[in-house]
């Protein structure tokens, strides 16, 4: 057996002696001008694949993905805690505007100056479009010039995602629904925000708290939250981007507040929407229906109120942003770059 075994050995090494040599003779063989493209092509492949994913991080990751990172980005009970005084969404100064150039000229260094004259002339004077603005409509972080304004919008607007929403509605009723079952009369949910409101209650649901996934209230939603990454216009990796439920209880009042921007629109799809609920944008009063998008500009002074009987329950809507139709695809890339979290 030993000798048969060191035979069949013996053999063995010589095809893999021969395999070798036969591999070392056709690399000889081959134009070596040839391999040498091959290899600077596949090390530039590479390279660019690297630093697309580097530059250029997808709005809607897995939620698994991004648990870790948001989880200890600041993330508690389900929603963003801002903790830098330099955060581009709480400061409203000179050196908001010298950050957000300083942003541009990087983001067009890199890419192109091409199409950016209404964010350049945004943020050069963007202390003047925020002091002179008419108080009816006063963005508190960036007010983009020559965008058409009005307080509503059109369901034609964005029609592929408002109709998107609407054919979905039942499957985010039933989600919250789901959510609902965890309310008791001493508690509130893991993952619910409580709003400050001068009378009643006032309550949010994040997935998407500006440009940041909520991990933890993505699984509790997660066909909402797919739904998101089939959106056309959804503003994702910027930090005007929000998606949420948001519930307000019989006799709640929303103080008039403005929006921090006009680059978005502000979709409203309602799910549970009582009698005695209105929502007022720029003076003019609006009601939710069951089923039905709508869309408002947040950077108008605004309100809504619950004026309906106890028994008559919550005012449910699904709230999402999404791009102005006029904010062309250039600007909502350099925007996207400009406002990404944490930049």
């Amino acid at each position: 057996m030993s000798l048969e075994w060191l035979v069949a050995w013996s053999w063995s090494l010589d095809g893999l002696r021969d395999c070798i040599a036969t591999g070392i003779q056709s690399v000889r063989d081959c134009d070596t001008s040839a391999v040498a493209t091959v290899a600077c092509l596949l090390v530039l492949f590479a390279w660019y694949c690297y630093h697309v994913g580097r530059e250029q991080p997808w709005p809607y990751a897995s939620v698994n993905a991004r648990m870790q990172g948001a989880d200890a980005g600041g993330l508690q009970n389900g929603y963003v805690y801002c903790q830098s005084p330099e955060c581009v969404r709480c400061t409203h100064n000179e050196g908001l505007n010298q950050k957000l150039y300083h942003n541009l000229q990087e983001y067009a260094k890199r890419y192109s100056w091409s199409g950016m004259g209404r964010i350049h002339k945004g943020i050069r004077e963007q202390g003047r479009y925020l002091s002179s603005r008419p108080s009816i409509q006063k963005p508190e972080v960036f007010f983009l010039p020559d965008l058409p304004t009005t307080p509503y919008f059109s369901r034609d607007a964005q029609r592929h995602d408002v109709e998107l929403l609407e054919r979905n509605f039942q499957t985010i009723l039933g989600e919250f629904e789901a959510l609902s079952k965890g309310f008791s009369n001493c508690s509130l949910p893991q993952g619910w925000k409580v709003n400050s409101t001068p009378s009643g209650e006032w309550l949010t649901f994040y997935l998407v708290n500006q440009g940041v996934c909520v991990p933890r209230n993505c699984r509790k939603c997660p066909r909402t939250y797919r739904l998101l990454g089939s959106l056309r216009t959804c503003i994702g990796n910027n930090v005007f981007g929000n998606a949420c439920i948001s519930v307000l209880s019989p006799g709640t009042v929303i103080t008039e507040h403005y929006g921090p921007t006009n680059i978005r629109i502000r979709c409203h799809l309602g799910l549970k929407t009582p009698s005695g609920c209105e929502l007022v944008v720029g003076g003019e009063p609006q009601c939710w229906a069951e089923g039905r998008c709508l869309l408002f500009d947040d950077s108008f002074l605004h309100t809504a109120f619950h004026e309906g009987a106890a028994e008559d329950g919550p005012r449910v809507v699904f709230m999402v942003d999404l791009w102005h139709p006029n904010v062309a695809a250039a600007e909502r890339q350099a925007l996207d770059f400009i406002f990404a979290p944490g930049r």
